[in-house]
């Protein structure tokens, strides 16, 4: 797994597991309009679908994203090369973990109860509303990842 240490290909400070993360975490906000939009075609099957594939990357990413920086030495060793002030880093990067975090959590109660509704034939139908409203809410904390990784990749291998 030494490869994923090698400097990555978005020519930055970077190793390459890094790279990759800020562009499944940049790509990610685009790709749940895509199944939203399936969603508003009526293609369920393909929405729901896509929905659990993105989130299993999701979560391949995170443990790609912990794992790496556990074995590179931490947030402060990616730091070091940083002209932005640690502290602020520090509060940037907590921020963003609470915003991931609840989004995480969002996404996987609304997968959820999303299956439990379709089995119940609830959904396309009775709970539709309720859906909707939770994947906008969804939607939007998957917006704010984005931005804010984004974020802290600049802060650890831009500036």
């Amino acid at each position: 797994m030494e490869y994923m240490f090698q400097l990555g290909f978005l020519g930055t400070r970077a190793p390459l597991f890094m790279d990759i993360i800020v562009i499944v975490e940049g790509l990610l906000p685009f790709l749940i309009g895509l199944t939203i939009w399936f969603a508003i075609k009526n293609m369920y099957r393909l929405h729901r679908s896509l929905q659990i594939v993105l989130f299993l990357i999701t979560m391949v990413s995170l443990v790609y994203f912990k794992y790496g920086m556990y074995r590179a030495g931490g947030f402060e060793f990616y730091m070091k090369g940083s002209s932005i002030d640690l502290t602020i880093a520090f509060y940037f990067l907590v921020f963003h973990i609470i915003i991931a975090s609840t989004t995480l959590l969002l996404w996987f109660m609304t997968m959820k109860f999303a299956s439990a509704d379709t089995k119940r034939r609830a959904l396309p139908g009775l709970y539709s509303s309720d859906h909707k409203k939770s994947g906008r809410r969804l939607a939007m904390g998957i917006v704010l990842t984005s931005i804010t990784g984004i974020g802290v990749y600049y802060m650890l291998f831009i500036a």
